[in-house]
């Protein structure tokens, strides 16, 4: 028998057919968006933006909340981290252990949250980017600010839900007291979407929420983002720092919710003897590691990308303190900080994006205000909440209480019945009309609670409690009642911390916002003379010193000297190539004399068919004249020429198969043009277009060939060209009439003895 035939193949009909009946045909495009769009959601929702109401996240609502259970309140005793985070995960976030102690870090971190949550004991990190040790050897408990951000949780202020395995209940928001979400701030990246918020200064924020409330106890009194800014100045960094935009950038950032902040670390000049001077930092950026810095300046001196600063030295302890060396006395301090300021993390930049989870339950940007409103609307709603919960047990405690003082009344027959009826609890409620709870509170009774004096004090109580009632039953139908109970509760948060207190002083101050000025690149880099040096192969070095004219050089075997001028290693160099292509290098960046240099190529981005035409010092405020081989050319401001990327600048476009053959600076007031065909053209510089880019105008009119030499001249001076020959004779003409004209003109032969290469120099 076949081996197929040993097969019951009814049991797999029937499985196919029970996966076909459950088949449900969807365009691919549209079942993915729909799981694609469920993934975003739970992304945003359950992990990345925090909700406005409490400012945190799920991770950190169910870290503190698990060691609220714990006990770990603020007075007690120190638990293992590792105990914290295996009831996290085993009870509430079924998450990696490492990703919920990062969570706890953070929260416990001084120098990342500004009103610490989490009260750590042991090594939690550092600001220098070093991790905390192990869970297993780091301890933790909650701090004051977590414990009044969870007052009420037994209070039915908030809902609760079922955690993921329907074992416990976990809340979802915390009833929150204490405004965290702007106080701490809170950072994270959802899909397609992010939120970066600031730390502010809680006592600040106490005094803008007061105006809002005195504007909703008072209708028609409207309160704008720019009239909370005279309250809130500005997020308040617990590294302290220095805020340097100008105060209408951020107004205008806090009344979109979007914006950015730039921030400077905080220094001082220390003075020495004999006028010398260090810097001492001891603040910097938010969310700047130290460590990294301090390398990134040490960097910039060693590459001697800034020479006015020798060295820099991390002598801090527990506060900041690095000090930078300046390299003489005569280094100017704002000068030196500027320039770190630019090319170092010492001037950061934070860009606020106030993006969370609205009353609503759906993510958006919210201003300053809005975010403000919604924290004081769910602070009502628990208000409301707590003091509901609190006249429902106060209703049940007034009811037992008259039940006992109707026993207090009839004790005698209240004995008798229990002693000898049989339904004690049935017998009570229909002799004395009491209800069920009271019946069972006096059956409850102990007998001490039988005294005389215990009917006084019940009466008390009674009392008590009925003026407590009237008072929530009022504050519950008053909504300025509620406000001013809100309100009171807030002065009592600025109370614990606000600014009279050590946590709660502003850290962070505002300063002027910078003039844009670029630091001189003098100031920037050691001004020594040098002698720039190119062969004709384009190998280009810079020898120290200024050489002479006549001293020898050493050049490749069949190389030889093509430019040769003096300059300073503060100098910009333009280097003109024949594809019309100006690039700029620093005088400072060329290889060394030693040796042949190396070829111009790699420094900057040249196609293998060009040549170098011109290499010539930049001049600040001067002039570039450009012409092609065919004869067209400009003036350009030397100013708009510069171009320190590698790729440089195109200033010389060119038609066919013309290429750039002139570049010089204009020193003069006449232009001397000879083509090819030996016609010479002389006419004035006023002529000639200031451009920044093109193919520039005719210069001289020829029938065949194109442009030979180009030269610039004062005209008082007349025209100069070497005799030729064994000599060094030099002939200047200085009547011109016969070959001056108007520019584009043919001009005509130049006058006898001028050279035959027709070449000015």
């Amino acid at each position: 028998m076949a081996f197929a035939d040993q097969i019951d193949i009814v049991p797999f009909m029937s499985m196919h057919s029970e996966f076909t009946e459950n088949i449900v045909e969807a365009p691919f495009a549209g079942a993915l968006s729909e799981r694609y769009l469920a993934y975003a959601l739970s992304t945003i929702m359950s992990r990345s933006l925090p909700d406005v109401r409490d400012g945190l996240k799920p991770v950190h609502r169910r870290l503190l909340y698990a060691m609220r259970l714990l006990k770990l309140d603020p007075k007690t005793g120190y638990k293992k981290c590792a105990r914290v985070v295996g009831d996290v995960i085993g009870k509430y976030h079924p998450h990696g252990d490492q990703s919920v102690y990062d969570a706890l870090v953070r929260l416990a971190q001084e120098f990342s949250v500004r009103y610490p949550l989490v009260d750590g004991q042991g090594n939690f990190g550092n600001i220098d980017g070093d991790n905390a040790a192990a869970m297993r050897y780091t301890e933790a408990r909650l701090t004051e600010v977590a414990a009044v951000l969870m007052e009420g949780l037994e209070e039915n202020a908030v809902d609760f839900r079922p955690t993921y395995d329907g074992e416990d209940e976990e809340p979802l928001v915390f009833p929150g007291a204490f405004p965290n979400l702007l106080a701490n701030g809170s950072t994270g990246i959802a899909v397609g979407m992010a939120t970066n918020i600031p730390p502010h200064n809680v006592g600040e924020l106490v005094d803008g929420m007061q105006m809002l409330i005195e504007a909703r106890r008072k209708p028609g009194i409207e309160v704008t983002t720019r009239d909370l800014m005279n309250h809130v100045q500005g997020p308040d960094f617990p590294t302290g720092g220095q805020i340097v935009e100008p105060r209408e950038n951020i107004i205008a950032a806090y009344e979109s919710g979007k914006g950015a902040f730039r921030v400077r670390a905080k220094w001082e000049k220390e003075e020495l003897p004999r006028g010398l001077y260090n810097i001492v930092i001891t603040e910097i950026p938010f969310q700047v590691q130290k460590s990294k810095l301090i390398e990134k300046i040490a960097d910039l001196i060693s590459d001697k990308k800034l020479p006015i600063l020798t060295d820099v030295r991390d002598e801090s302890a527990e506060d900041i303190r690095v000090v930078l060396e300046p390299k003489n006395r005569t280094v100017d301090e704002k000068v030196l900080m500027e320039s770190l300021f630019k090319l170092t993390e010492l001037e950061a930049r934070f860009s606020m994006n106030m993006n969370v989870i609205a009353g609503d339950n759906r993510p958006r940007v919210l201003s300053l205000k809005k975010t403000l409103d919604g924290f004081l609307d769910h602070q009502i709603e628990v208000l409301l909440r707590r003091n509901q919960f609190r006249l429902d047990k106060i209703e049940r405690r007034l009811e037992i209480l008259a039940g006992y003082l109707i026993a207090y009344l009839n004790l005698d027959e209240v004995i008798r019945i229990i002693r000898e009826e049989d339904e004690v609890k049935a017998c009570l409620m229909s002799t004395f009309k009491l209800s069920e709870m009271q019946a069972e509170a006096i059956l409850n009774m102990r007998l001490r609670a039988l005294r005389k004096l215990e009917e006084v004090e019940i009466r008390t109580e009674h009392a008590n409690l009925e003026n407590e009632r009237d008072g929530i039953k009022a504050l519950l139908e008053s909504s300025d009642l509620q406000w001013i109970a809100v309100g009171d509760k807030l002065m009592e948060i600025k109370k614990k911390f606000g600014q009279e207190t050590e946590l709660g002083k502003r850290r962070t101050r505002f300063g002027e916002a910078p003039v844009a000025e670029i630091v001189p690149i003098e100031a920037m880099i050691e001004k020594e003379p040098i002698t720039v040096v190119c062969s004709k192969r384009g190998w280009i070095r810079a020898l120290r010193g200024h050489a002479k004219p006549e001293e020898a050089l050493k050049y490749k075997e069949g190389d030889e000297e093509k430019f040769r001028f003096h300059a300073y290693t503060t100098d910009k160099i333009f280097l003109f190539a024949t594809s019309g292509k100006l690039f700029t290098l620093g005088g400072d960046k060329l290889p060394g004399g030693r040796g042949n240099g190396e070829p111009v190529r790699l420094m900057v981005d040249m196609d293998a068919n060009d040549e170098v035409v011109a290499l010539l010092p930049y001049v600040p405020g001067g002039k570039l004249f450009v012409a092609s081989s065919i004869g067209k050319g400009f003036i350009i401001e030397a100013d708009n020429g510069i171009a320190m990327k590698k790729g440089g600048k195109q200033i010389l476009n060119l038609p066919g198969d013309a290429v750039a053959a002139h570049c010089f600076i204009t020193d003069g007031d006449c232009v001397a043009v000879i083509g090819e065909n030996r016609k010479l053209l002389v006419f004035g510089i006023d002529e000639l277009p200031t451009m920044n880019r093109g193919q520039g105008v005719a210069l001289q009119r020829y029938k065949d060939g194109g442009l030979s030499d180009v030269l610039i001249f004062h005209k008082e001076e007349g025209l100069t060209w070497p005799m030729g020959g064994s000599s060094d004779r030099w002939r200047t003409e200085t009547d011109l009439a016969p070959w001056t004209g108007k520019r584009g003109n043919a001009g005509r032969l130049p006058p006898m003895g001028f050279p035959r290469n027709n070449k000015f120099r």
